[in-house]
């Protein structure tokens, strides 16, 4: 084991590395389409994700799998946020997805850039009150176009067997839009972890899980989608050999 684990530290490295080159070259390629028709810039950041799984396997021995039915329509995804890979998989699994997103990633080279072309809204998570009416807004107002809104209701990334609060702003995006809320579990952090270079080879899965239709309370709806991802997500590392 001591041999092999250098030499997958050094092809990670080289993942991240032509990763990274390769968002840079699709996003200067696609970007005064992006900036004619929006369509481009799906197709960009659509381009992007699945280059990342096709580098990631052949470099790293890591595949990836959605499991269940990815929302064609309009609808809200809450998910578990592990690490980078989850955001590649959930959006390149729908039409148009975009994402709540931290304000900090707006000034990201290419990626803040196309994100907030896609539709994405940035909140400034260091004011929690003024974020969520903020968000509220962004999204009652259009700021956010038409697809599927996806956020993390813990609100960051959270490593696998870590237990940490699922926030309001989730039952509160679900009462104002009126609309399907979709859970999606994930075990992404076993292999691609939050920080660090080395990607373990195996199976990383976001799974897709039935619609919570409208309607429900904030306490019940919030109970309801914490027990549902916490029990997809516990599932899915378990069958990938972990233990807490």
């Amino acid at each position: 084991m001591r041999r092999i684990l250098p030499l997958q530290w050094l092809l990670s490295l080289i993942f991240s590395i032509q990763m990274y080159l390769a968002m840079f070259v699709i996003g200067v390629v696609l970007l005064i389409p992006a900036l004619i028709d929006r369509r481009y810039a799906h197709t960009a950041c659509r381009s992007f994700c699945a280059w990342v799984r096709f580098s990631l396997r052949l470099l790293t021995g890591l595949n990836t799998e959605v499991r269940g039915t990815p929302p064609q329509g309009e609808v809200l995804i809450a998910a578990k946020h592990q690490s980078f890979l989850d955001i590649i998989l959930i959006f390149g699994a729908v039409p148009r997805g975009k994402f709540i997103m931290k304000r900090e990633l707006v000034w990201a080279p290419v990626l803040g850039w196309y994100a907030l072309r896609i539709g994405c809204v940035p909140v400034n998570r260091g004011k929690r009150g003024a974020a969520i009416m903020k968000m509220m807004a962004d999204v009652k107002s259009g700021a956010s176009l038409p697809g599927q809104l996806i956020i993390y209701p813990q609100g960051t990334r959270v490593a696998p067997g870590v237990k940490a609060p699922y926030k309001v702003g989730s039952a509160l995006l679900y009462s104002q839009l009126g609309q399907d809320c979709v859970p999606v579990g994930t075990n992404v952090g076993l292999f691609w972890p939050r920080r660090g270079v080395l990607r373990k080879p195996g199976t990383a899965v976001v799974e897709f899980l039935p619609a919570i239709g409208p309607g429900l309370g904030n306490g019940e709806f919030m109970a309801r989608l914490e027990r549902e991802i916490e029990a997809s997500s516990d599932a899915l590392m378990i069958e990938a050999g972990f233990s807490a």
